[in-house]
């Protein structure tokens, strides 16, 4: 029971009793006063360079891959724009995208059960060291919802902590699945406990089953992030992504990580955006 009180004794060290209605007023606030200030081509730039390109299809076939990278490969250098952050795939894409990757850009990996985390502990340990001894700089994984509904905090938090553990130097990447958690204090709790597990980034969604990205839920999860770091001095990253695809839509999340982070969170090393249609909006944007 100890060991329980653990996380329990984490949690009431934040403000995670939040109210739905008044996260939506803050954003709502936030959106109508700010966001016309980021809609401009140097701050698309700046999103273009933090996003996560993604391909997670049943259909992906190696050729796919291979192509969709060498489209990333074609881009770098070919403007005033800095390429993508990362190549997003299913792990056993990463040895393809190893291959055919020339651009100075990451290789991300999903693993641990993606997207249901519904498998055992040592099936998401070895996937997580399998994408990473085949080269992947990235890992996202799904928290355990299962354990999290049911307040199993323990086993929850002991899991990412091993998993981020099989990442050696890969960053670790926590998506929260905020679709399926709904409520402003479900989210602020699994952020803090994703965090106090060694994430290095909290993610919105996986775009597969629930609704994507909320403004809300990135709100909540900047806050967590912030309060982590005043507490911890470490600063983790946030990710949204699931439904992002126009410029206006990533321009709104831009400002609410400005707004609760501030400046020193803009750039990829703190923010990012999982997309797949994004990327080419964002271009048409620029021109």
């Amino acid at each position: 029971m100890a060991e329980t009180d653990k996380y329990r004794d984490v949690l009431k060290k934040y403000k995670t009793n939040l109210k739905d209605a008044d996260i939506t007023e803050k954003v709502n606030e936030i959106i109508s006063k700010k966001a016309s200030q980021n809609a401009n081509k140097e701050v698309y730039k700046r999103i273009y360079s933090c996003i996560d390109l993604t391909s997670l299809n049943t259909t992906d076939t190696r050729e796919g891959i291979w192509n969709f990278t060498e489209k990333v490969n074609d881009f770098d250098g070919s403007s005033d724009i800095n390429n993508v952050a990362a190549i997003c795939v299913y792990p056993n894409f990463v040895e393809t995208v190893k291959e055919a990757l020339t651009a100075n850009v990451n290789i991300a990996a999903v693993a641990g059960g993606f997207p249901s985390s519904q498998t055992f502990t040592e099936v998401k340990i070895a996937e997580t060291a399998l994408a990473v001894a085949s080269g992947a700089d990235e890992i996202d994984i799904v928290l355990n919802l299962g354990l999290f509904l049911d307040e199993n905090y323990e086993e929850m938090s002991e899991e990412i902590d091993e998993i981020k553990h099989a990442c050696r130097e890969a960053k670790l990447k926590v998506i929260l699945e905020t679709g399926a958690l709904k409520t402003a204090a479900n989210i602020m709790k699994a952020s803090v406990l994703a965090l106090y597990s060694g994430a290095d980034f909290i993610k919105t969604s996986t775009g597969k089953g629930y609704e994507g990205a909320s403004l809300e839920a990135a709100y909540v999860m900047c806050t967590a992030i912030k309060e982590y770091a005043a507490k911890t001095g470490r600063k983790a990253g946030f990710k949204a992504s699931g439904g992002i695809a126009s410029t206006e839509d990533a321009v709104k999340y831009y400002t609410i990580v400005k707004e609760v982070l501030g400046d020193e969170y803009l750039n990829n090393e703190h923010f990012r955006i999982g997309a797949s249609r994004l990327a080419d909006n964002l271009l048409d944007s620029i021109k």
